[in-house]
């Protein structure tokens, strides 16, 4: 009798403890079902590569990929963030996009650049040092 007594106890102490375990993976799984909802799609924006760490001198090689079609504009900012000049503007296609830009008509000091589309602005900190 005391075999079968706790051959009971065990058995509905493993299906307690699968049990919970179940519920607590269910439940996990739908956490993260519903924090996803909210998450952007990556297709949906362009990614606008770092310039090297090293000060930009001379022509400058800005580069931009995208997954889809969009209207981009590449901007030059001061060291306040105030629009300095437009660098170039375009209907772009998916795939990776090189912009030429000559340095030698801005002053030396500190920039930002950054891309702006219908859904993002992206910044980007540089450095131009020409020699004079």
């Amino acid at each position: 009798m005391l075999l079968i007594y706790s051959f009971t106890n065990i058995l509905l102490g493993v299906l307690t403890v699968s049990l919970s375990i179940l519920v607590l993976v269910i439940a996990y799984k739908k956490l993260l079902a519903y924090l996803g909802k909210g998450v952007p799609n990556k297709a949906e924006y362009a990614v606008l590569y770092t310039l090297e760490n090293q000060p930009c001198k001379g022509e400058i090689e800005f580069f931009y990929e995208l997954k889809s079609p969009k209207t981009v504009r590449l901007e030059l900012l001061n060291s306040e963030r105030e629009l300095v000049t437009v660098i170039d503007e375009r209907n772009a296609t998916p795939g990776g996009t090189i912009v030429r830009f000559d340095s030698l008509t801005e002053q030396n000091g500190d920039y930002y650049y950054q891309i702006v589309t219908d859904n993002q602005k992206t910044i980007k900190k540089m450095r131009i040092e020409n020699p004079r």
